[in-house]
């Protein structure tokens, strides 16, 4: 009886882009903020100042990630017309190919022969755009899916800190500090409970990283507060 396997491996890619936008989104929009308290700044001024870094930042990671996933969809595009050509000029040098490509992966030559015959007869340009090229329909190239994917993530994560500067009315950057860090060693936590890791090294590594950020923006601030412009 067929049962279904769950790997850690098929959520991977997504929980990794997940987290790695909502780490962005929390750190970045907290380092600004406080950032900008440790000027000496208005509480406008410090949730202004979040607002502009979560509008900002999201639409940074959007285009960031259109434009390196477009650059993989172009490559996959140029790819499957190449080899669509070539299987209308040279279909026996692609068979061949095709059936080498199982034998090196444990097939002895007969059956190796057998299975590419019949997978190329049923669809020649997806049997080797899957196993000649590597392109299957899961990991195909999805720009306007990741730049609203990134997008989305990162405007989630920088939600934390301006919902934390709200409820004080801007007054205590501690409540904003101490909210980031849970959320960082939630987000942590998270993507190593779910990638397999050590839950308190994931957490612990990603809530350091946005300590650090944090105390040299309130460091920034506090130089630049203090010296007339």
């Amino acid at each position: 009886m067929a049962h279904r396997e769950w790997h850690r491996s098929e959520r991977i890619g997504w929980l990794r882009a997940a987290v790695l936008g909502a780490n962005d989104g929390v750190i970045s929009t907290a380092s600004l903020m406080v950032g900008v308290a440790a000027t000496g700044s208005t509480p406008s001024a410090v949730l202004t100042a979040g607002l502009a870094g979560l509008v900002a930042g999201a639409m940074s990671m959007a285009a960031g990630e259109y434009v390196s996933v477009q650059s993989q969809a172009d490559t996959e595009r140029a790819d499957i017309a190449r080899e669509t050509r070539e299987l209308e000029t040279q279909p026996e040098l692609e068979h061949a190919e095709l059936a080498a490509i199982y034998r090196k992966r444990g097939l002895d030559r007969e059956l190796a022969q057998r299975v590419a015959d019949q997978l190329m007869a049923k669809d020649a340009l997806a049997a080797h755009v899957r196993d000649e090229l590597g392109i299957t329909e899961t990991l195909r190239a999805r720009p306007v899916q990741a730049a609203l994917a990134s997008a989305a993530s990162f405007a989630a994560g920088a939600v934390i800190p301006i919902v934390a500067t709200l409820a004080t009315a801007g007054r205590s950057s501690t409540v904003t500090i101490v909210t980031t860090l849970v959320s960082l060693l939630a987000l942590g936590g998270l993507a190593g409970y779910a990638g397999g890791s050590p839950v308190g090294k994931g957490a612990f590594r990603v809530a350091f990283w946005g300590a650090l950020a944090m105390a040299l923006t309130a460091g920034i601030g506090r130089l630049f507060g203090s010296v007339p412009l």
